[in-house]
C-alpha cells in the first residue's frame, strides 16, 4: 500500500496521501487495492477523529492510469481496460463492487473525511473527490467527469453522490460532455466546499478542529447525516450494469482509439 497510499496519524488525524506524483496519482490497479485497504485500515483505527485526502505533487488524480487505456488499444478491445477481467455487477463490500469501494469507503468511514485538492480531479479521480464529506480547492484546480471521453458512464460510487450535491441540469451537462470546469465553477455548482490556495494546509486545520470536539458526537453526526440521502444500492449497481455493458463495445473502443490516435471518433449508430 505504501507504493501507492500513505498514512501518518497524530493528534486524532489521519493523514492520507496519493503517493504516486509522477503519474498524477492515476488509478491503476496497484491504487485502487490501496485506497480500499486505505479505508480498511482507518475503519478500524478508533484514534482517529478525522481524515484528510490529498494527492502529492501537482494534481489530486488525473483518473485511471493512460496505461490502462493504451493495453485496451493494443487489444483492439478485447476485455476491460488494463487487461482486468471482473464482473462489475457482482457486490463484493456491501452495496458496492471493489472499485466502487475506493470511492465509497471513505462515505462509510464513521469519522469525516475532508479532501484537499490541487491541480486536475478528472474522472476516477473526480469520483475520488466525491467521497470526500468536504472539499477543499486551489484556485486553479479542474475537475471533470471524464468517463465520456472514452465512451465510459463514471462507476466508481460517483452518480449516488453527485444526485445530492448538483442541480439534476448542471449533473447531466457535466456527465454527458466531460467537460472540464474550474474552482469557481465547482464552487456554484456545490461540488467545492471551499477555495484557497493551500488546501491542505487548510483542511489540516479543520480536521484538528474537528478532532477536538467529542468523538462520539462526530461519529453520531456522520452517521446521521449519511442517512439523510436515499438509498445507494440501485445506484451503485445501475453503475455497474452499465459499464459492463460498455466496456469492450465496438463504440466504446473507438472512443479509446480516437482518442489514442489523436482523430475524430467514427461512431456507429447506438444498438
Amino acid at each position: 500500500m505504501e507504493q501507492r497510499v500513505s498514512i501518518s496519524i497524530a493528534d486524532g488525524v489521519a493523514d492520507v496521501r496519493l503517493v504516486r506524483a509522477d503519474k498524477m496519482n492515476a488509478l491503476d490497479a496497484a491504487m485502487f487495492e490501496a485506497l480500499v485497504a486505505a479505508t480498511e485500515r482507518l475503519a478500524h483505527e478508533k484514534g482517529v477523529r478525522a481524515v484528510v485526502l490529498s494527492g502529492e505533487g501537482r494534481a489530486f488524480c488525473a483518473g485511471l492510469d493512460m496505461g490502462r487505456f493504451a493495453a485496451m488499444k493494443e487489444s483492439g478491445g478485447n476485455g476491460v481496460a488494463g487487461g482486468e477481467k471482473r464482473d462489475l455487477s457482482i457486490r463484493t463490500h456491501g452495496q458496492a463492487n471493489f472499485p466502487q469501494q475506493a470511492v465509497w469507503g471513505w462515505r462509510q468511514l464513521p469519522v469525516p473525511v475532508i479532501a484537499a485538492i490541487q491541480g486536475v480531479a478528472f474522472g476516477g479521480g473526480f469520483q475520488l473527490a466525491l467521497g470526500a464529506d468536504m472539499r477543499i480547492l486551489t484556485p486553479d484546480a479542474r475537475m471533470s467527469i471524464m468517463e465520456i471521453k472514452w465512451g465510459l458512464v463514471p462507476d466508481m460510487a460517483g452518480t449516488p453522490i453527485l444526485a445530492s450535491l448538483v442541480r439534476d441540469d448542471i449533473l447531466r451537462e457535466l456527465t454527458y460532455t466531460g467537460r472540464i470546469f474550474s474552482a469557481q465553477e465547482a464552487m456554484s455548482y456545490g461540488l467545492a466546499t471551499r477555495i484557497c490556495d493551500h488546501p491542505h494546509a487548510a483542511a489540516m486545520e479543520l480536521a484538528r478542529e474537528i478532532a477536538g470536539k467529542s468523538p462520539d458526537a462526530i461519529r453520531a453526526n456522520k452517521r446521521m447525516l449519511n442517512k439523510l440521502s436515499v438509498d445507494p444500492g440501485p445506484a451503485l449497481l445501475a453503475e455497474s450494469v452499465e459499464q459492463q455493458k460498455l466496456l469492450g463495445s465496438p463504440n466504446q473502443t473507438e472512443a479509446v482509439l480516437a482518442n489514442m490516435e489523436k482523430r475524430a471518433p467514427r461512431f456507429a449508430e447506438a444498438g
